[in-house]
């Protein structure tokens, strides 16, 4: 293995050597940071030129300023944009966390939501929910990104600012939301018209009675999970991960997960005292989570059964559960303050930028504030991306399913949840094993259309920026920051692939 990672780290070393001795060249033949003076009336045209040859070394040959700029990136300083004056590791700091903070939120929910849909998808093949599913996949995939931005700036955005103000009942709306509901859930678990009947009327009846709820309780106004909801969704997420991971017939592993849902019900007090009288930081969250992680394992360990990593596996997932439930509440409990701060105006979706400017407000608000402003680009991300790893996991999952292992699974009489789950799911994966490391890379280093159109300073921006500006510097660091990252990225696909299929080894 470390002989692996060795000779990998070397490969990728020696390509990214090459990599910038090839775009420093080409970018100095393609860029002209003399454009803009060769054309201007100005009275001392000639003497900012020289000045301008002088600050860049233009009349040095292309390797030298190569050599120096490497040399420079070696002992960590990356730069100077030269337009702005600014260094470029103070531009590439803000850019890289703002562009993180874009999309790691965007493909967790799109991976999670893509894998479902498209393992429902390939399980239900070829009725209606499939055709559903497959029309709708290949809508989403065919949008231009900036029109769907453009849409969710108006509707979305406008239009929800506009209903917050003064929340109504639209039942036409509701009804239609209900409806979609219903048959998405009746096609998606239900087989045979009188079960699909069942579950499309209790779908319908949930969604509507949910939606009327939220209107008349006047939770818009005042939005919380509290602890009554962190229980009910902890207690239904116990039963709903051990049914997939172990059956419910696995009472060891459930009553782990239960334990753990208990557990976060009883912190849920002592973390509201805790997140008043400390302040609250990224760190602090990191490491709250790690600890509930831990405390789920040893409760999985502690039950036991005849299978210790399974219920460890289950309690763990609950426990994540739960601390993003917590985590949602207490932001969510600086609504009112947020919504009536005088830079806010009652008007909390935003369409442009990552916060807004002079809020003030502890770590929450901050929160809060990163919460909207992430709403539109996350989902304009997620529609693009849901949709192609939909498509990705159905295909995948229907060859897998027809493979001879599945068939010899199900003749020695396991049950269809642990054909799917245990034999299935994990090989249906391996195609996104390869696909999401890179897309995600990918868009760290620039989702430039929607960076753009949300006036979000991240990578992408940067690039654009830099390079219409003939900024050597920026640009340079950008092409090797993207092409070492797309190098770990292949690098963690091949460890993905050996985690995933026990039958691929490494070979050192």
């Amino acid at each position: 293995m470390l002989r692996f990672i060795a000779r990998r780290l070397a490969i990728a070393i020696v390509l990214l050597l090459l990599l910038s001795i090839l775009m420093y060249w080409l970018l100095d033949i393609a860029l002209d940071p003399l454009d803009d003076l060769r054309t201007s009336p100005a009275l001392n045209r000639d003497q900012l030129i020289e000045i301008r040859v002088a600050q860049l070394s233009l009349n040095d040959p292309w390797y030298v300023r190569y050599w120096d700029w490497l040399t420079s990136c070696l002992r960590g300083d990356f730069g100077i944009a030269w337009r702005t004056g600014q260094r470029v590791n103070d531009l590439l700091g803000g850019a890289a966390l703002t562009s993180i903070q874009l999309v790691f939120a965007a493909t967790v929910l799109a991976l999670l939501l893509g894998v479902t849909v498209g393992l429902l998808s390939a399980l239900r093949q070829y009725t209606t929910f499939d055709y559903a599913i497959t029309f709708v996949s290949f809508v989403l995939y065919a949008l231009p990104i900036f029109w769907v931005a453009v849409l969710l700036k108006q509707y979305l955005a406008i239009g929800l600012n506009d209903y917050l103000n003064n929340p109504v009942m639209n039942w036409p709306v509701a009804i239609g939301v209900s409806v979609v509901a219903g048959l998405f859930w009746a096609g998606a678990i239900a087989v045979g018209l009188r079960r699909q009947a069942i579950v499309f009327a209790s779908a319908f009846a949930i969604t509507l009675g949910a939606l009327a709820y939220v209107i008349y309780s006047g939770w818009l106004e005042n939005p919380r999970i509290g602890i009554v909801g962190v229980a009910v969704i902890g207690a239904a997420a116990a039963y709903a991960v051990t049914l997939i991971f172990s059956g419910i017939n696995n009472r060891r592993a459930l009553y782990s997960a239960l334990t753990t849902a208990a557990v976060g019900v009883v912190s849920y007090i002592g973390l509201q005292w805790l997140f008043y009288y400390v302040p609250m930081n990224e760190l602090w969250l990191i490491a709250l989570l790690l600890v509930a992680i831990g405390i789920a394992l040893l409760i999985g360990w502690l039950w036991g059964g005849p299978d210790r990593a399974v219920s460890m596996r289950g309690a763990a997932v609950v426990a994540v559960i739960i601390s993003v439930l917590v985590y949602v509440d207490r932001v969510l409990q600086g609504w009112q303050l947020y919504m009536n701060a005088s830079v806010i105006s009652g008007r909390p979706i935003a369409t442009i930028g990552a916060q807004t400017p002079n809020l003030g407000g502890d770590f929450w608000i901050s929160q809060l504030d990163k919460w909207t402003h992430l709403l539109l680009p996350t989902i304009a991300l997620v529609l693009i991306s849901f949709a192609g790893y939909t498509r990705y996991q159905r295909g995948s999952m229907l060859e897998v399913m027809n493979q001879d292992y599945i068939r010899t699974a199900r003749a020695k009489g396991l049950s269809e949840r642990l054909v799917i789950v245990r034999h299935a799911l994990r090989n249906a994966l391996l195609p996104l094993a390869s696909i999401v490391p890179v897309d995600f890379i990918t868009m760290i280093g620039g989702a430039v259309i929607t960076e753009t159109i949300f006036n979000w300073a991240g990578m992408g921006r940067l690039f654009v920026t830099s390079l219409t500006g003939s900024e050597i510097d920026p640009v340079m660091i950008y092409i090797m920051i993207t092409g070492a990252l797309a190098m770990i990225a292949n690098l963690v696909a091949d460890f993905l692939y050996g985690i995933l299929d026990p039958r691929i080894r490494v070979n050192a």
